[in-house]
């Protein structure tokens, strides 16, 4: 439901046991990323290794790279 509906997100932080913060490069960007009880959402078996690997390492993660990252997988938000 609501606004966010049909569009696909990267999990960029998990807190605690039920919640996360997600970003999809787009219309929600990194620096601002949206916070989300995990009951909310829809989980795709999907893991974007090139994100998780920087997200693990600390390293800066851009925009543009979970928009590709998310394209690449499939998972395209541009209708």
């Amino acid at each position: 439901m609501g606004r966010d509906r049909g569009r696909y997100f990267v999990v960029i932080e998990r807190g605690g046991e039920d919640w996360v913060l997600r970003a999809d490069g787009d219309l929600r960007r990194l620096s601002n990323p949206k916070k989300k009880k995990l009951k909310h959402l829809q989980s795709k078996p999907c893991r974007l290794d090139a994100i998780a690997e920087k997200l693990e390492a600390g390293q800066k993660v851009f925009d543009s790279e979970v928009r590709s990252a998310l394209e690449a997988a499939g998972y395209n938000n541009r209708a």
